[in-house]
């Protein structure tokens, strides 16, 4: 389990921390676990996600156990610097469908004191790195991986297997259009493409 940094005052410093993992691995909900803690500990926090993930509700950050939080939805990276207002920390989802820029801003955001919490998927349905996240875990404190359990073994789960037969790498869904599946899974499926 992670443990936040209990600096404060004159030692407090930023850091980043990434959580990542396949469809339905429990990265939001890890996510709106530490929220939560940081705002029992009465810290300011501020909670963004891109404006493409329109999935559940525009300014909300969900888990697909349907658990919320308040969120600013935001069109760019560079759009979170706006909204700061004296955050100690802030959160991100869906940080995979941020542009390159996301990893700056964190590292912009950790070296003024803000701790930064970013969470997104690792791999797309591809099995190859997402976006900014691989830059994001480089830069990163801590990293945590999670893993959901594959649909079809009932091992753990490191893809985010995809049904549609649309070549886009972003393609919003849920259950009805990926599944989460074992290393072994994953290329089974790729040998009968």
């Amino acid at each position: 389990m992670f443990l936040e940094n209990t600096l404060k005052g004159e030692l407090r410093i930023g850091w980043i921390e990434v959580v990542t993992g396949s469809m339905f691995s429990g990265k939001t909900e890890e996510l709106l676990r530490r929220i939560k803690r940081a705002l029992i500990a009465k810290q300011n926090v501020k909670i963004f996600k891109p404006i493409v993930d329109v999935r559940y509700e525009k300014d909300k950050v969900v888990s697909h156990d349907s658990n919320s939080v308040e969120s600013i939805c935001v069109g760019s990276a560079a759009e979170i610097l706006n909204h700061l207002d004296g955050a100690e920390v802030v959160a991100v989802d869906e940080a995979q469908f941020f542009d390159d820029g996301i990893v700056e801003v964190c590292n912009e955001m950790a070296n003024s004191g803000i701790r930064v919490i970013i969470a997104g998927l690792d791999m797309d349905y591809t099995g190859r790195p997402f976006g900014p996240m691989p830059n994001l875990m480089a830069i990163a404190e801590y990293v945590t991986k999670v893993h959901a359990i594959c649909a079809r073994s009932g091992n753990l789960a490191h893809y985010s297997f995809r049904f549609s037969d649309s070549d886009d790498q972003i393609e919003l869904g849920e259950k009805d259009v990926y599944e989460p599946l074992s290393r072994a899974a994953f290329i089974k499926t790729q040998k009968k493409g």
